[in-house]
C-alpha cells in the first residue's frame, strides 16, 4: 500500500514514491528518444494506479521527448491522477521571450494547460545571476497568476550560501529539488 507524506504548507499528500521520466526504457540505447512506449506506459500507469501521485520530467530528458511521452501517457484519464513537474531549462534562457516559448511549448507537449509543479532547472550561481538579469521571477509570477503554473521551485545545483540566496529572495518557492553532488 502506498504511503503519503505531507508537502510543507500544501494541502496535498505526495505519495512517498515519486517517478521520475529521465531514464525510460528505450528500444535503442544509443538513442535516447527511442523510447519504449508500450514497456514505459506500463510501468507509469502501473505506478499510477498503485498510488503513485507525483510525475516528474523535464525539458531535455530523452532529448526532449520525454515530455511529448508523458503528454501522451497522461491521456485517458490519468492526468487528472497525478500531479506533474516539469523543468525550464536554465540555460537556454537568454531572454524573457524564451522562457514563455519554452513554457508553451512544454505545456503543448505534455497536452495540459498548467503544470503543477514548475522548476527553474539547474539553479547554481551562474544561473541565478540570469534570473535576476532578466527579471525571471515577475515572469514566473505572472505564469503562476494565469494558471499554467501552479507552484514554482528550483532544482539546485551549487553551494550552501547560494542556496541560501535563492530560497530567501522571493515568497515564491513552494519547493525544490537538491542536486547532491
Amino acid at each position: 500500500m502506498m504511503q503519503y507524506r505531507k508537502f510543507g504548507k500544501l494541502d496535498w499528500k505526495p505519495s512517498a514514491l515519486g517517478f521520475g521520466c529521465m531514464r525510460l526504457p528505450t528500444t535503442n540505447p544509443q538513442d535516447r528518444t527511442s523510447i519504449d512506449e508500450d514497456l514505459a506506459t506500463q510501468m507509469v500507469r502501473y505506478a499510477i494506479d498503485h498510488g503513485v501521485n507525483y510525475l516528474d520530467t523535464a525539458y531535455p530528458y530523452h532529448s526532449g521527448e520525454s515530455e511529448r511521452f508523458v503528454g501522451r501517457v497522461l491521456q485517458e484519464g490519468y492526468r487528472e491522477k497525478v500531479r506533474l513537474a516539469t523543468k525550464l531549462p536554465m540555460w537556454a534562457i537568454e531572454t524573457v521571450d524564451s522562457a514563455e516559448r519554452i513554457l508553451n511549448e512544454q505545456l503543448e507537449k505534455l497536452q495540459t494547460d498548467h503544470v503543477d509543479f514548475y522548476l527553474f532547472h539547474g539553479l547554481r550561481q551562474s544561473r541565478w545571476e540570469t534570473v535576476k538579469q532578466l527579471d525571471l521571477l515577475a515572469w514566473a509570477e505572472k505564469a503562476l497568476t494565469d494558471g499554467r503554473i501552479h507552484h514554482l521551485g528550483f532544482s539546485f545545483h551549487d553551494t550552501y550560501d547560494v542556496f541560501k540566496m535563492i530560497i530567501d529572495a522571493t515568497d515564491l518557492w513552494s519547493f525544490c529539488q537538491i542536486q547532491n553532488e
